[in-house]
C-alpha cells in the first residue's frame, strides 16, 4: 500500500484510498477489466464507490502514465497496467484479452527517427487454449 501511495505522489495525484485500491486491483488482476468489472470487484471493499470516480481515476491514472486504455474490441475500453511495450489476444469465444510478447520489427527503425512513439498496440484475434481445450473436450 506505502509503494502505491508512493508511485500516485511521485505522479502528482492525490493518493486517496478509492485511487489507491482502484491501482492495486489493476495490479493484482491482469485481466484488463472494464470499468465495470472494477467497479463490481471493488464496490464491496469500498462502498463510497461509485462508477464515476472509477471513470475519473482511471482518466487520471491514463492521462499521468500508470496506465494505458485498450480499445481491443472497438466497443469498449479495458485497461492495463501493465506499462512496457507488448501486444494483446482476444479470444473470439471467451472475450479474454491476454498479454503475448512478440517483437515488432518497426519499433526500433521508428524509434531512432524524428518522430516521438507514446504508444505501440498491437492486437491479435482469435481463440485461446482455454476454449480450444472445451471444444476438444466436448
Amino acid at each position: 500500500m506505502k509503494e502505491l501511495k508512493q508511485l500516485l505522489l511521485e505522479k502528482g495525484i492525490k493518493p486517496t484510498y478509492q485511487r489507491i485500491k482502484i491501482l492495486e486491483y489493476l495490479i493484482k488482476n491482469h485481466t484488463h477489466p472494464t470499468v465495470d468489472m472494477i467497479f463490481t470487484a471493488l464496490y464491496d471493499k469500498v462502498p463510497t464507490l461509485s462508477k464515476t470516480t472509477v471513470y475519473n481515476t482511471l482518466d487520471v491514472f491514463n492521462k499521468n502514465g500508470i496506465i494505458a486504455i485498450l480499445t481491443i474490441t472497438g466497443s469498449e475500453h479495458r485497461y492495463d497496467h501493465k506499462m512496457e511495450p507488448h501486444h494483446h489476444f482476444l479470444c473470439k469465444e471467451c472475450g479474454a484479452i491476454i498479454d503475448i510478447e512478440v517483437k515488432c520489427p518497426y519499433l526500433s527503425k521508428w524509434a531512432t527517427g524524428e518522430h516521438r512513439i507514446e504508444e505501440v498496440h498491437g492486437y491479435f484475434k482469435g481463440v485461446c487454449k482455454d476454449c480450444l481445450q472445451k471444444e476438444e473436450n466436448k
